[in-house]
């Protein structure tokens, strides 16, 4: 079966919305065409020159990355950097290059609930939920048609509040209407006022589906020309935002913490605070550069901190009141190759699809 970049990019999507990326991130397609037919996936936290050189071993014609080959506006071609190298000799070798980065950081089934699974967390929350993800939709149906556009509705997606799904409120009134001689009323004659009962049918739904939600409700509903309102609100998405609030099975001492989870990282070594002496069960974790989440970890009264790319004096913001711990913002993220390929190996079960063999982190340790 034929496999194009699209179709990748599109399963991609389905997981984590593009409109779920931060502003100043750079996701997506960055080099090759959504037609191009893909013969084999390499998948890669960074983009090196020695990955690339894997891809080229490998025959992968689409390499997916988790960062950004392409953060800031390229001005010239040159060579000058590795990461104009890479996007020369990507050009050259007609390989397809896709980002997927802050928009899988912030979906429930990404980045942080992956790793939350790996140090075996339970009770799991957002940390920081995204505002302005969540728009609600109100639409007048007539009574006998009702049934037929709020099952449309929920179908594309919409109804669904933290564990509840098909939600709407609904009542009765009287709507009224009168079309010139263009029209084609469904109810009444064209030129007559008319006055028709209708139900009035309130649902939400997250705001990347709105062009979604919008078809759906066209399809379906009756009239030529369909009464809807869209609002934005300001209701929290609880599955959707940056890092993740959990607890352990049961309590901790803190050296066999950091013991165990230098084991369940892989990890070389581990940067922390002073220890606070207490036992450790409530866990807050932000992927990547966390230092911001420090107050808000603290607020929420957790044990310990889990992050990277933390400052010197960040560690004095613990107090004792919790542990701050660093394990690297490579050692944190380099699950999300595997995410990345049990997912696709899902959805795409005959086409080759590996995880880079290279050690792309540009930390290095003296030992």
């Amino acid at each position: 079966m034929e496999v194009l970049v699209r179709d990748i990019a599109k399963k991609l999507e389905d997981l984590a919305p593009v409109e779920y990326a931060e502003s100043y991130d750079n996701i997506g397609l960055m080099v090759g065409s959504y037609d191009q037919k893909v013969k084999k996936i390499l998948i890669t936290l960074d983009l090196t020159e020695e990955v690339f050189s894997e891809s080229l071993k490998k025959k992968c014609n689409l390499i997916i990355s988790f960062h950004p080959i392409i953060f800031k506006p390229i001005r010239s071609l040159t060579g000058n950097s590795y990461s104009e190298r890479v996007l020369i000799s990507a050009l050259k070798n007609d390989v397809s290059i896709y980002v997927i980065h802050t928009n899988l950081d912030l979906i429930w089934k990404g980045t942080h609930s992956y790793i939350s699974k790996l140090l075996q967390l339970t009770r799991e929350k957002v940390l920081f939920p995204k505002k302005g993800s969540i728009k609600k939709l109100t639409t007048y149906v007539p009574i006998n048609y009702c049934e037929k556009v709020r099952n449309s509705l929920f179908e594309a997606g919409a109804g669904n509040i933290s564990n509840y799904s098909h939600c709407s409120y609904n009542f009765e009134g009287l709507g009224s209407f009168m079309g010139n001689e263009k029209t084609q009323p469904f109810f009444g004659k064209k030129e007559c006022f008319h006055m028709e009962k209708e139900t009035c049918i309130n649902v939400v739904f997250p705001s990347h589906k709105l062009n979604i939600i919008k078809d759906a409700l066209f399809k379906s509903h009756p009239y030529e020309e369909v009464a809807y309102e869209i609002y934005n609100i300001e209701n929290i998405n609880p599955y959707l935002g940056i890092g993740i609030i959990g607890y352990f099975l049961e309590e901790i001492n803190e050296s066999d913490f950091l013991s165990s989870l230098k084991k369940k990282m892989n990890l070389s070594c581990i940067r922390h605070s002073p220890l606070t002496g207490k036992k450790l069960r409530k866990v807050t974790m932000i992927a990547g550069s966390g230092s911001f989440g420090i107050e808000k970890a603290i607020k929420e009264k957790s044990d310990v901190f889990i992050s990277s790319d933390f400052k010197y004096h960040d560690f004095f913001k613990s107090e004792k009141k919790i542990l701050i711990v660093d394990i690297g913002h490579y050692e944190l993220e380099k699950s999300t190759k595997n995410l990345l390929k049990s997912f696709l190996d899902k959805n795409f079960i005959h086409l080759p699809i590996y995880e880079s063999e290279i050690h792309t982190n540009p930390v290095q340790y003296f030992y």
